[in-house]
């Protein structure tokens, strides 16, 4: 179960990380889903449950899952599984995630300024304009 955690954790992470990237380069490469409303809505929201989370002075609730379900025996968990874990959790005090965590979302939110949110026209709009 630890490792279903653990895949479902590293997806967020590299949507969450993906978003802050593809969003100001596809604005200014032209790419036009990073103006779509669901998904920078979904990115935005992810984003802000992990700030919330951190300026509660709360770690991840994926993160609390995924130490409850390997319980105290982890040394026989996979090499891969040892790797990413390295690469995910980092031993450093909750202040710091809570601080790199809100500039993150405070990213976001300028993001929702700089590239705005738009609607997608249908053809029938576009040919009547």
């Amino acid at each position: 179960m630890g490792a279903v955690i653990l895949a479902v954790h590293v997806a967020i992470i590299g949507f969450n990380l993906f978003g802050l990237v593809a969003i100001p380069l596809g604005a200014w490469r032209g790419w036009r889903f990073v103006h779509a409303p669901l998904w920078r809505l979904l990115h935005f929201a992810s984003l802000a449950v992990v700030a919330l989370q951190a300026a509660l002075g709360r770690a991840c609730f994926l993160t609390l899952w995924q130490a409850e379900a390997e319980g105290a025996s982890s040394s026989t968990e996979p090499l891969i599984m040892r790797w990413v874990n390295g690469i995910v959790f980092w031993p450093l005090p909750l202040w710091v995630f809570a601080a790199i965590y809100i500039a993150l979302f405070a990213y976001a939110v300028s993001l929702l300024w700089l590239v705005p949110l738009r609607r997608r026209t249908s053809d029938l709009t576009r040919r009547t304009k």
